[in-house]
């Protein structure tokens, strides 16, 4: 039987648990695999634009395990009611092909880009950074923020959107968060200001310009987020020009990332080779450092493998018979001619 979590099963666990140890938990499952990154079958996402978004498919392999997710990206949804972003994904067994695993991917990718912003922030931003500014204070701004303030103690956030609305229902979201004080201002400049790092996490599908070279400080962190796909930036290309770039994949941030505004051959450093040890990250108090971060498979692996183990472990779910285990598996006709009970579906806890 494949398991089957939903929506509401992933918002009751992380509820269970809390949003800071899931995504403390999932950074860890996030810096096992990225480790691992030459075990893994890697591929930029297929993507199909539209005029007002984008579907892509995301796959990725290992010799144990094969997933994918399903996820669009279309800023104008709010306005009919849904969601920018939407997911789902599947695990599955790569000697059988077997679907282990269909899980909802919409809340799991905001847990999933907070963790990944907070473990490459940990191995690029200056030791003991305190003080954070997010602009952008949409769906993904409070799971960034708690993120930064688990993982790597940061207790104040300078916050900022060009709708009002979101910043209050940011600061209401956040209130409860014990140890971490959240500073709305008044311009994307004004937050920025003393903050060791920056996070942008902006939804409009433009070259926008979010952070400007004259926002720049000695020793920042810009953790760029919301360029992630072909014509969809945040950063001023001298802001680029200046730092030292980190990315996840770069064959895909190539052409989704902030640097697509840069030439093809402009110097860029994958993440995995910094958490190796393989290449230099920050090499001094005073480097302006850039994770150009534009979604990466790999971070989905990771995720749908900690869910699967949750959910084995805790009975969480419900399992359906989604594809054939029983009987003669030659005889697929044989499941049409109407004498075979329907097995119901079974929820497990």
């Amino acid at each position: 039987m494949t398991r089957l979590i939903d929506l509401p099963t992933l918002a009751q666990l992380v509820h269970h648990i809390t949003p800071a140890r899931f995504m403390t938990e999932l950074a860890e499952h996030l810096h096992s695999d990225y480790l691992r990154w030459q075990d893994f079958d890697k591929t930029a996402r297929v993507a199909s634009h539209s005029a007002g978004g984008v579907i892509e498919l995301m796959p990725v392999a290992d010799n144990a395990y094969y997933s994918f997710k399903y996820v669009n990206g279309h800023p104008g949804n709010p306005i009919s009611g849904l969601p920018t972003v939407m997911a789902f994904g599947v695990l599955s067994e790569v000697a059988t092909g077997y679907p282990l695993l269909v899980s909802e991917l919409t809340l799991t990718t905001a847990l999933r880009t907070a963790a990944t912003s907070a473990m490459a922030a940990r191995a690029l931003g200056r030791p003991r950074a305190r003080c954070g500014a997010l602009k952008g204070n949409g769906a993904q701004s409070e799971f960034q923020a708690i993120a930064f303030h688990a993982l790597l103690g940061v207790n104040e956030l300078r916050v900022f959107d060009i709708d009002p609305a979101a910043t209050a229902k940011l600061q209401r979201n956040l209130a409860a968060v014990p140890g971490l004080r959240v500073v709305p201002t008044s311009s994307a400049a004004e937050a920025a200001r003393g903050a060791d790092i920056v996070t942008t996490i902006t939804a409009d599908k433009a070259n926008a310009t979010i952070v400007t070279p004259d926002m720049i400080e000695p020793g920042m962190h810009l953790n760029a987020v919301g360029g992630d796909c072909p014509g969809k930036t945040e950063l001023h290309p001298d802001v680029l020009r200046a730092a030292k770039i980190f990315v996840e994949y770069e064959p895909q941030t190539r052409i989704e990332g902030d640097i697509q505004q840069l030439p093809a051959d402009h110097p860029v450093t994958e993440l995995w080779r910094v958490l190796a040890g393989e290449a230099a990250g920050r090499q001094s108090a005073s480097d302006v450092t850039v994770f150009d971060s534009v979604g990466f498979a790999l971070e989905d692996y990771a995720a749908l493998r900690y869910i699967h183990q949750r959910a084995t472990a805790e009975n969480l779910g419900i399992e359906v018979e989604l594809v054939p285990t029983d009987g003669d598996p030659k005889d697929l006709f044989g499941r049409t001619r109407g004498d075979r009970q329907r097995v119901a579906l079974r929820r497990v806890a």
